[in-house]
């Protein structure tokens, strides 16, 4: 997800794409403790959108 991208959502559209990733990220961490996952990358990267769209909210 890019900035740029979060400018055109409504608040109520991010904090719903928040929670969606919260629930990616939990799933994903599950999965490389389980050894279910080969890309562990894919942990970092929504790690890094939920970063990004906090960020957005609190400069908002």
């Amino acid at each position: 997800m890019k900035f740029a991208e979060l400018k055109t959502k409504s608040e109520a559209e991010i904090k719903q794409l928040l929670l969606e990733l919260h629930e990616k990220a939990h799933d994903l961490s599950v999965k490389i403790k389980l050894n279910q996952l080969k890309n562990t990358n894919e942990l970092k990267a929504a790690k890094k959108d939920i970063a990004r769209i906090m960020t957005f909210l609190t400069n908002r």
